[in-house]
């Protein structure tokens, strides 16, 4: 029984849902904002994470790269396994997994049973997000329902990790580090008994075979490449297992493109690899993420430790920041509905490389703060819109049967990017001769990628074609059936 998800309009324009439906998006919502929390909530804990347990100093950093290896490595993986075999069962598996995982660190004994923990969490989250994602993609068809849909989800994601960043430092000092785990568990075990009775079956009407050469190369080329990077963060790029990382990474993907190319039923089409929209909307999805994450972490070193603010200080600017992403999310389905979804994008891509640019004007005075908070500010509700219109760029006009692939590529390149832009421009703001000199080069540089590949993408997705069903919702693909 095929899902109606015909939007009823309202005096504004904007689609109004159906009380299913927004059920529907709350669960979803719900377990991609959870996924988002996990990436930062833990992150103003380590420290004291690390002296409960024994962890030295330079193993905290598995605390991170645990979760982000096998979040990243799998996605592709699983969100064609879920296209094959079902992507409501796939999702529930990822969220029990998801939160057995987050009890087991919550009550971790020792570094290696934590660190079990954090592994686990990051193969449920693999199999929590492009799962998520092409179920919302599936049941609300393209168009106003799907746009507003994916306004609502892009904007939980960018909140989750804003709200992470702040509430770690919280529950940390009131109820002490495993309780950053602990809520990810009740987030868990609150959504899980709801999503088996909203949500509904979907697969490929076909049945063909797991492409295991192709999953083979592809997982262990994505694994060794977030492993490098992550470690070039800590030791620099010039270390040996990071080289042979990148080398290995690199020779597996290229042999995952061979595989492809010869395979009858190939994990990724490389065809859809070709799709303007695809291939170029991935692009601008993996400047955004990983220069906005750029931007991110290096204003934190620069607030605490230029301006000398407080934790919690600094918390509240990116409190601000959090808030107004979330008015971004309200109004992006509006702005994609009126100049579609490429020039959302690219204009997003613009705005968000002209306000990183005016964050050059920070200085060592403490006024600065002012501008920090207003610039970083109004440059993230512009990453929220290239975020809203990145995964709608590349999934339009895909088919049902497609879309866990799509949804996969979406949130690999969402997973690649957030781990990319600190180890490749980060590392300029920690080794130059002081933190400011630093901070103004990372952002230089930030701006300048920002807006190269604005004009890219641009250029790229020009013709007609690339906003289908972005502008008024006329070509609407039909949502799969409930199986």
């Amino acid at each position: 029984m095929a899902t109606d998800t015909t939007p009823v309009p309202t005096p504004l324009g904007i689609p109004r849902l159906s009380t299913r439906d927004r059920l529907v998006l709350l669960v979803l919502c719900a377990a991609q904002f959870m996924v988002a929390l996990d990436f930062s909530v833990l992150n103003v804990a380590l420290p004291v994470l690390g002296a409960d347990l024994g962890m030295s100093q330079s193993a905290l950093q598995w605390a991170v790269t645990a979760f982000a290896l096998p979040s990243g490595g799998f996605l592709l993986l699983f969100g064609r396994v879920g296209d094959l075999y079902g992507r409501r069962r796939l999702f529930l598996t990822g969220l029990a997994l998801f939160g057995a995982a987050s009890l087991l660190a919550t009550f971790a004994w020792d570094p290696a049973s934590f660190l079990t923990g954090r592994a686990l969490q990051g193969v449920g989250a693999a199999a929590i997000v492009p799962t998520g994602m092409s179920l919302l993609t599936t049941t609300f068809a393209e168009g106003p329902a799907r746009d507003r849909a994916l306004g609502i989800s892009g904007t939980l994601l960018s909140l989750g990790f804003t709200v992470g960043m702040v509430a770690g430092g919280v529950l940390t000092d009131v109820l002490g580090w495993r309780s950053t785990m602990g809520v990810l568990a009740l987030f868990a075990l609150v959504v899980l008994p709801l999503a088996p009775g909203l949500l509904p079956e979907s697969r490929t009407p076909e049945r063909p075979r797991l492409d295991v050469p192709g999953a083979v190369t592809v997982t262990g080329g994505l694994l060794s490449v977030i492993y490098a990077l992550s470690t070039a963060a800590e030791r620099g790029f010039g270390h040996l297992d990071v080289i042979v990382s990148l080398v290995a990474g690199s020779a597996l993907l290229t042999g995952f493109a061979l595989v492809e190319s010869r395979t009858e039923a190939p994990l990724v089409s490389l065809p859809m690899l070709r799709r303007r929209t695809v291939a170029w909307g991935n692009v601008g999805g993996l400047v955004t993420f990983s220069m906005m994450s750029t931007v991110v972490f290096v204003l934190t070193l620069y607030l605490q430790e230029t301006l000398r603010l407080s934790a919690f200080e600094t918390g509240l600017v990116f409190g601000v920041q959090g808030v107004l992403s979330a008015v971004a999310g309200t109004v992006a389905a509006r702005v994609i509905g009126r100049f579609g979804a490429r020039r959302t994008l690219v204009g997003s891509l613009a705005g968000q490389g002209v306000l990183t640019g005016a964050l050059l004007g920070l200085d060592a005075h403490v006024w600065s703060v002012w501008l920090a908070t207003a610039a970083v500010s109004l440059a993230s509700m512009c990453h929220l819109g290239a975020i809203v219109s990145y995964g709608l760029t590349v999934t339009s006009g895909v088919p049902d049967a497609e879309q866990g692939l799509a949804t996969g590529l979406v949130t690999s390149t969402q997973q690649v990017g957030i781990t990319i832009g600190i180890p490749l421009l980060g590392v300029l703001a920690t080794t130059s001769s002081d933190l400011l000199t630093g901070l103004h080069t990372v952002l230089a540089v930030d701006t300048a990628i920002v807006l190269a590949v604005a004009l890219l993408v641009g250029l790229g997705l020009r013709g007609r074609g690339t906003d289908a069903a972005t502008v008024s919702g006329a070509v609407e693909a039909q949502p799969l059936d409930a199986r």
